[in-house]
Order: structure tokens, then sequence, then C-alpha cells
């Protein structure tokens, strides 16, 4: 397949515009949900639902039980349940949105050690501008970014990272089936969390007063933001050149901002919005300069996108 951008149909890009938009304003949504449900049991209950009853009718992917553990271990309790713990009152859902998209330069510094790959210039840039922006959120931290909730996505962010690094290790080629049955695996550290930490009075409180907001939010989570996004994200990659859709997921901190702003009034001052831009701005150079490169008439052409 090629690997240059190809034309999309609109119904294509209205599809891929839809996942980024439940992706992005997933953020108000679990935010909305912590004023009801524990953060490790809203975690728990997500990736319960993720799995069941979808696993009765998706098949198990050919992959190691192992790669599935990680994989379950790493994005269940690495990535979601220290999420949701931050933003259970230590950092806003605009700026999580935005931090944790760090993912990315976790996700290359992994295959730097693990597969051999080497830095480029590009990628050096695009790392010190994303740092440069969560160095400001560092600066002006209040109570919309404090030192925990920052910490503990950007550890939310690099579990994101490897387990990017173990689900491309595995060879997975459904990553519907391999998200869902890797679900079996993040349910019980989930869980033990919420018990030691949130306790079972609190847990069995939470079940029974919890709202029909707060389990449209957990079937939000495990229909909406999994089995929706990834499938739908899965089938266009399977029809386009990764190059044609992935650039469309930088726009996930946009919307993660702006209904945050929008829906719970959070503030979006000077230096928020700069941090931002310097986040965004890297990951869209990480994601862009190779495909400029493979342009025709570029001067950098060559060898910039080896």
């Amino acid at each position: 397949m090629n690997a240059a951008p190809t034309h999309l149909p609109l119904r294509h890009v209205l599809l891929a515009l839809a996942v980024v938009v439940v992706w992005g304003t997933n953020f108000v949504v679990i935010r909305l949900a912590l004023d009801e449900l524990p953060p490790l049991l809203f975690a728990t209950l997500r990736f319960c639902f993720a799995l069941l009853p979808a696993a009765f009718f998706i098949r198990r992917p050919q992959v190691s039980w192992m790669s599935l553990a990680a994989y379950g271990v790493l994005i269940g309790f690495g990535q979601f349940g220290l999420l949701y713990i931050a933003m259970n009152g230590f950092i806003s859902p605009g700026l999580a949105s935005l931090v944790v998209q760090s993912q990315v330069f976790f996700t290359i510094g992994l295959a730097m050690v693990f597969s051999g790959e080497r830095v480029r210039p590009f990628q050096i840039i695009a790392l010190v501008m994303a740092t440069v922006g969560i160095g400001i959120i560092i600066e002006h931290g209040d109570s919309s970014a404090t030192p925990l909730g920052l910490g503990l996505v950007l550890i939310a962010a690099a579990s994101w990272g490897a387990g990017n690094h173990i689900a491309k290790a595995s060879g997975a080629t459904n990553m519907l089936g391999f998200v869902v049955w890797a679900s079996l695996f993040s349910i019980p550290p989930l869980l033990i969390g919420s018990l030691v930490m949130e306790g079972w009075p609190a847990i069995t409180g939470a079940i029974a007063q919890a709202g029909p907001e707060a389990w449209a939010a957990v079937l939000w989570q495990s229909v909406g933001n999994t089995m929706f996004g990834y499938a739908a994200w899965g089938w266009l990659l399977a029809r386009h050149p990764a190059a044609a859709i992935t650039p469309m997921a930088m726009l996930v901190p946009v919307f993660g901002m702006s209904a945050s702003a929008l829906l719970l009034g959070e503030a979006l001052p000077v230096w928020k919005l700069a941090a931002a831009a310097l986040v965004i701005g890297g990951l869209a150079l990480n994601v862009l300069w190779p495909l400029a490169a493979r342009l025709p008439g570029y001067p950098w052409r060559r060898g910039a996108a080896s």
C-alpha cells in the first residue's frame, strides 16, 4: 500500500472525525462520572463492559497470552487507572487530554530502545517543543494541574506508549479483538486496586447509588470509546494509508480542551493555550514531517523520511 496520503471519501473523513470527537470529548465524560464512581472502580467497570459480552462474539486474536496480559495491565491499570485517579481532582480534563498525548514520544523512545530505531533531528525538535509545553504547565500549575496529577498523567502516557510497543511486537492485526481480550487482564489489577485503595463499602455504595448518567458514562467508555473508536479507526486504517488517517488524531486534545471549556467551564488562559500549541505543534511535526519529506520537490526529501 502506498505510504503517501490519498484522497479520502467524505464519509470516511466524517467517520474519522467522529472517532476523534468521541476520543476528545471522552475526557469530559470521565470527569462527570467521577462525581459518582471512585476512579479505580470506574476503570474496572469500563473494562468489564469492554470484555463482556463482546468476548462471546469476537474471536481471540492469534497472539500470545503474555502479550494480552502485558497490554491489559499497561493499558488498564497503567493508563486508564492512573488517568482516572489523576482526573479525580488533580488535573483538569482539558489538560489531561493534552498531556496524555505525550505517549507518542514514549512510544518512539521504546522503539529506539527495543527495535533499534534511530532518533531523527525532527523528532528531537518535536520532543523539545512538547517538553517546553509541559514545562509551561508545570510552571503555571494550579488546581487545574497539580504536580501529582501531572505526574500521574505522564506515567499513564508512558504506560500507553509501552502498550503500543507490546501491541506492535505481538503482531496483532485485529486491534479490536486484541483490546477486548486484553481487557480480561485489565480487570484483576484494577479491582484489587479498588478494593485496597477505595474499600468495599465505597464500592458497594457507589454501585448502589450510581445514577443513569454514571452508567451511561461507563457504557460510553466501553462501547463508544473502545468498541466504536477502535473498530472504526481500524476499519479506516485497513482501507487507507496510515499517513492519511493518523494525523487526524492530533485533534483529540483540541476537542478535549474545547469540550472541557464549553461544558465544564475550564479556563483557557494564554499560558494554557501556549502550552497546548507547543505540545500539539510537537505532535504535528513528528507526524507530518515524514509525510512532507515524501512529497516531490521538497529539498529535504532525500533521506528525511527514512
